[in-house]
């Protein structure tokens, strides 16, 4: 049996899909679904697939970037796929595609992206390591080095804030 943690694991095995139906209590006035719902689902699809990754418990750090491109109407379905990206030592990032779905024709539309970070969790409740991802195709590599570019940025911000915490009394 291979060591998953010392080898890694390919991107398709943290592969997630969900599919909701968006009920009027989803909905805001203008019958449009709630951006905090799409969120919602957004997180429960990252936290499925970077489990799956991590082969355990996972929470989330942050959500890095969420941009609505479409709104989504009452009565479509919310299609939500989601995969780990890049892995650090305890942390993944986790990318999701949302597509709505007009349940009469089948028509699907682009509505949303977004990336998000997990953390592994153990049993204590402390970070624990993380396989490495293993992008075997050549979007799974694309979407791999956008990753590493996205969290290269993420600890840069990170580095400066704290900088200019320290300055200001």
């Amino acid at each position: 049996m291979t060591n998953v943690a010392e080898n890694g694991r390919p991107v398709r095995d943290s592969r997630c899909e969900m599919t909701e139906i968006v009920l009027p209590s989803h909905t805001n006035q203008l019958g449009t679904m709630f951006g905090g719902q799409l969120m919602a689902w957004v997180d429960i699809a990252g936290s499925i697939s970077s489990a799956r990754h991590a082969g355990g418990v996972c929470v989330t750090a942050s959500i890095d970037a969420l941009q609505f491109v479409a709104p989504v109407k009452l009565g479509q379905h919310v299609c939500i796929f989601s995969s780990v990206n890049f892995t650090g030592t305890t942390s993944m990032e986790v990318g999701a595609r949302l597509e709505s779905e007009d349940p009469n024709s089948g028509l699907r539309v682009h509505v949303a992206t977004c990336y998000l970070t997990f953390v592994a969790i153990d049993p204590s409740g402390k970070p624990r390591p993380v396989p490495p991802v293993i992008p075997e195709t050549d979007e799974e590599r694309r979407r791999y080095h956008e990753a590493g570019l996205r969290r290269a940025s993420r600890l840069e911000l990170k580095k400066a804030l704290q900088i200019k915490r320290s300055l200001v009394p």
